[in-house]
């Protein structure tokens, strides 16, 4: 399974729905300055939109596990 274009990975939910997240060409590499960044601006998104930060499997919250973001910094694993 393809992720949809311009987008870097895909994942299955149980229930069979296909989402498509990540910046295709993006280098994820927890731990650093441009993670930080990230984790710090998805924070705000994760805060304006309630409803997204709630699902498990929308974009945003699997991009920031994908970032291992924890509050507004990312952990180098």
């Amino acid at each position: 399974m393809s992720p949809a274009k311009g987008k870097a990975k895909v994942k299955t939910t149980a229930s069979g729905k296909k989402v498509s997240y990540g910046q295709k060409g993006a280098k994820v590499k927890p731990g650093t300055k441009k993670g930080d960044a990230y984790c710090a601006r998805s924070a705000g998104q994760m805060r304006s939109h309630p409803s997204a930060a709630r699902n498990p499997n929308s974009p945003l919250r699997l991009s920031r596990k994908r970032w291992d973001c924890s509050g507004t910094k990312s952990r180098k694993t």
